[in-house]
């Protein structure tokens, strides 16, 4: 199966793969929690959005706090 968007663009705004599962796992979680709190039903799964948000340049991994919270490790 194809990644859609291609991996090179969104590797131009996270700079690498390892990264870029960091910053997609954790904007996922973000909108799954979101959606629960507010009954919420996504049409698509949380991480095909993170993904198309970072496609969309809306997340950069510059921009989010990607250190890891006591109790989440």
């Amino acid at each position: 199966m194809m990644l859609y968007p291609a991996m090179n663009k969104l590797t131009s705004y996270i700079p690498n793969r390892y990264m870029l599962v960091n910053v997609v796992a954790r904007r996922a979680r973000q909108i799954a929690e979101a959606a629960e709190m507010e009954g919420e039903h996504l049409e698509e799964k949380p991480v095909t959005l993170a993904i198309h948000e970072v496609a969309d340049g809306k997340l950069d991994a510059r921009e989010m706090d990607l250190t890891i919270e006591e109790g989440n490790a």
